[in-house]
Protein backbone atom coordinates (compact mmCIF):
# COMPACT_ATOMS: atom_id res chain seq x y z
CA UNK A 1 0.00 0.00 0.00
CA UNK A 2 1.53 3.03 -0.82
CA UNK A 3 1.76 5.69 1.45
CA UNK A 4 3.32 8.89 2.43
CA UNK A 5 3.40 10.45 5.81
CA UNK A 6 4.46 14.46 6.54
CA UNK A 7 6.27 14.97 10.07
CA UNK A 8 7.57 17.96 11.87
CA UNK A 9 5.17 20.71 12.27
CA UNK A 10 4.80 22.48 15.31
CA UNK A 11 4.65 26.13 16.88
CA UNK A 12 6.78 28.32 15.76
CA UNK A 13 6.75 32.01 16.20
CA UNK A 14 7.68 34.52 13.72
CA UNK A 15 10.95 34.39 11.94
CA UNK A 16 11.88 30.74 13.23
CA UNK A 17 12.39 27.83 11.15
CA UNK A 18 10.85 24.36 10.66
CA UNK A 19 12.35 21.49 8.79
CA UNK A 20 9.18 18.94 7.57
CA UNK A 21 9.07 15.72 6.06
CA UNK A 22 7.86 13.19 3.71
CA UNK A 23 8.25 9.58 4.02
CA UNK A 24 7.49 7.14 1.63
CA UNK A 25 6.24 3.72 2.39
CA UNK A 26 5.11 0.78 0.31
CA UNK A 27 6.88 2.27 -2.44
CA UNK A 28 10.21 3.90 -3.93
CA UNK A 29 10.15 7.27 -4.47
CA UNK A 30 12.74 7.07 -6.86
CA UNK A 31 10.57 7.76 -10.10
CA UNK A 32 8.33 10.26 -8.35
CA UNK A 33 7.90 14.02 -8.75
CA UNK A 34 7.14 15.11 -5.35
CA UNK A 35 5.63 18.28 -4.45
CA UNK A 36 4.41 20.36 -1.01
CA UNK A 37 0.83 22.01 -0.43
CA UNK A 38 -0.61 23.89 1.94
CA UNK A 39 -3.94 24.76 3.18
CA UNK A 40 -5.21 27.16 5.42
CA UNK A 41 -8.60 27.40 7.08
CA UNK A 42 -11.11 28.69 4.91
CA UNK A 43 -8.09 28.88 2.01
CA UNK A 44 -7.93 26.83 -1.26
CA UNK A 45 -5.13 24.37 -1.35
CA UNK A 46 -2.13 26.02 -2.97
CA UNK A 47 1.36 24.19 -3.80
CA UNK A 48 4.46 25.44 -2.50
CA UNK A 49 7.29 23.62 -3.41
CA UNK A 50 8.20 20.90 -6.14
CA UNK A 51 11.18 18.59 -6.91
CA UNK A 52 11.94 16.32 -9.79
CA UNK A 53 12.32 12.62 -8.93
CA UNK A 54 16.34 13.32 -9.29
CA UNK A 55 16.14 16.13 -7.30
CA UNK A 56 17.68 18.08 -10.10
CA UNK A 57 14.90 20.52 -10.13
CA UNK A 58 12.91 22.42 -8.13
CA UNK A 59 10.40 25.34 -8.24
CA UNK A 60 8.99 27.71 -5.44
CA UNK A 61 5.67 29.39 -5.21
CA UNK A 62 6.66 33.24 -5.08
CA UNK A 63 5.15 33.54 -1.79
CA UNK A 64 8.15 31.17 -0.36
CA UNK A 65 10.88 31.99 -2.48
CA UNK A 66 14.03 32.35 -1.11
CA UNK A 67 12.61 31.32 2.30
CA UNK A 68 11.94 27.48 1.85
CA UNK A 69 13.89 24.90 0.53
CA UNK A 70 12.56 21.50 -1.10
CA UNK A 71 15.09 18.49 -1.23
CA UNK A 72 15.16 14.49 -1.28
CA UNK A 73 17.15 11.64 -0.45
CA UNK A 74 15.58 8.83 -2.41
CA UNK A 75 18.07 6.40 -0.36
CA UNK A 76 15.86 7.37 2.80
CA UNK A 77 12.74 7.65 0.55
CA UNK A 78 12.22 10.90 2.10
CA UNK A 79 11.72 14.43 0.70
CA UNK A 80 12.17 17.84 3.50
CA UNK A 81 10.84 21.17 3.20
CA UNK A 82 13.39 23.26 4.66
CA UNK A 83 11.06 26.69 6.21
CA UNK A 84 13.22 29.33 7.51
CA UNK A 85 12.01 32.94 8.39
CA UNK A 86 8.26 31.40 8.90
CA UNK A 87 5.52 34.15 9.22
CA UNK A 88 1.99 34.14 10.29
CA UNK A 89 0.68 33.99 6.90
CA UNK A 90 2.78 30.12 6.33
CA UNK A 91 0.34 28.95 9.08
CA UNK A 92 -1.61 26.36 7.48
CA UNK A 93 -1.69 22.30 6.91
CA UNK A 94 1.40 21.33 4.96
CA UNK A 95 0.68 18.12 2.77
CA UNK A 96 3.11 16.16 0.35
CA UNK A 97 2.31 14.81 -2.65
CA UNK A 98 3.56 12.25 -5.32
CA UNK A 99 3.26 11.95 -8.76
CA UNK A 100 4.85 8.87 -11.05
CA UNK A 101 6.60 10.72 -14.33
CA UNK A 102 8.69 8.60 -16.71
CA UNK A 103 11.30 11.27 -17.71
CA UNK A 104 12.75 13.65 -14.45
CA UNK A 105 10.51 16.65 -14.65
CA UNK A 106 9.07 19.44 -11.92
CA UNK A 107 5.22 18.82 -11.60
CA UNK A 108 3.51 22.16 -10.81
CA UNK A 109 -0.39 20.54 -11.71
CA UNK A 110 -1.85 20.14 -8.47
CA UNK A 111 -4.54 17.63 -10.05
CA UNK A 112 -1.67 15.23 -11.71
CA UNK A 113 -0.68 14.42 -7.96
CA UNK A 114 -2.63 11.25 -6.59
CA UNK A 115 -0.47 10.01 -3.69
CA UNK A 116 -1.13 12.54 -0.47
CA UNK A 117 -0.03 11.97 2.44
CA UNK A 118 -2.29 13.05 5.76
CA UNK A 119 -0.92 16.63 6.32
CA UNK A 120 1.06 18.06 9.20
CA UNK A 121 -0.06 21.60 11.04
CA UNK A 122 2.39 24.62 11.69
CA UNK A 123 1.43 27.43 12.87
CA UNK A 124 3.02 30.35 13.20
CA UNK A 125 2.55 32.67 15.87
CA UNK A 126 3.98 34.70 18.68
Amino acid sequence: QLQLVESGGGLVQPGGSLRLSCAASGFSLDYYAIGWFRQAPGKEREGVAYISSSGGSTNYADSVKGRFTISRDNAKNTVFLQMNSLKPEDTAIYYCAADREGIDIVVITTTQYDNWGQGTQVTVSS
